[in-house]
């Protein structure tokens, strides 16, 4: 007799994003981590690999829990009733759980090098773990800042949305999470001056906190000295939530049934399709 398929517990989706999240930090912080301590490498380099990152704890986690790896993810899909409420807070625990374990594995394994470039671990290299308006360098204040994590988010859920809309034209062959890995690429070449691309809480908030426990006392705030960790928090759910209600009000509504979506489609538009 075969066995039942298994479904997934609210305990596996956790440990799923969790999984998930390290993954992706592994990647990404321990890029920057390279680059700014050992000079090996660019923001090209940084891009590919935070996209890299994506990807594979994308296929690490979709199984289990849909591998939202993103409070932002979480939320706007909870907001849109796409996901239950109920689980929206364990999934964000998870999430930055696995940021915080991720970095403190960059920052152990980095130790000796980010303390030779930067012995007092200041905002020199505080970026390699937390964002910073313009990367600590560029003339951007906390609210250029903000309003960048508002535009780069919605972009991230609104593009999200059309990859893995079943009524839509995903990529077959379990290629969305190759394509979401793409779309943080290509985010982070076009949308990383102002804030550092983080859209992502558990991903700056995680590593944060990681470093000011580790010896970084200015990680909660930029290279102005104002209170900055608040920003790729907020900035991002609202965005979120602005990228997922932008998708379903210019695409989605116009979209067939899911039952609709799976049949031949029509050598012609029918007629309410079409334009005057």
């Amino acid at each position: 007799m075969a066995e039942r398929p298994r479904i997934p517990t609210l305990a596996g989706e956790l440990a799923a994003e969790f999984a998930g999240t390290m993954i992706l930090i592994l990647f990404g912080v321990g890029v920057v981590a390279q680059v700014a301590a050992a000079d090996i490498g660019d923001h090209d380099s940084i891009a590919w690999a935070w996209g890299l990152g994506v990807t594979l704890g994308v296929y690490v986690a979709a199984r289990i829990s849909g591998a939202h790896i993103n409070p932002a993810v979480t939320i706007a899909l909870a907001a849109f009733r796409e996901f239950a409420w109920r689980k929206t807070a364990p999934y964000i625990a998870a999430q930055t759980a696995g940021a915080f374990v991720a970095a403190l594995l960059v920052r152990w394994n980095y130790s000796e090098v980010l303390a030779k470039v930067d012995p007092g671990h200041t905002i020199k290299t505080q970026g390699v773990f937390s964002t910073l308006p313009g990367n600590g360098e560029l003339p951007v204040g906390t609210w250029g800042a903000f309003r960048d994590q508002v535009i780069g988010t919605a972009i991230l859920l609104f593009v999200i949305k059309a990859l893995t809309d079943i009524r839509n034209s995903p990529p077959l062959a379990n290629l969305a999470p190759f394509m979401i890995g793409l779309l943080v690429v290509g985010i982070g070449m076009a949308w990383g001056t102002d804030a550092g691309y983080a859209i992502n809480p558990a991903r700056d908030f995680g590593p944060r906190l990681a470093s000011f426990l580790t010896g970084y006392g200015s990680a909660w705030r930029d290279q102005n000295g104002d209170l900055y960790f608040w920003v790729p928090i907020i900035g991002p759910i609202i965005g979120g939530v602005l990228g997922v209600g932008l998708y379903k009000l210019l695409i989605g509504r116009f979209l067939p049934s899911e039952d609709e979506s799976t049949e031949q489609p029509p050598t012609k538009p029918e007629p309410q399709y079409e334009t005057a």
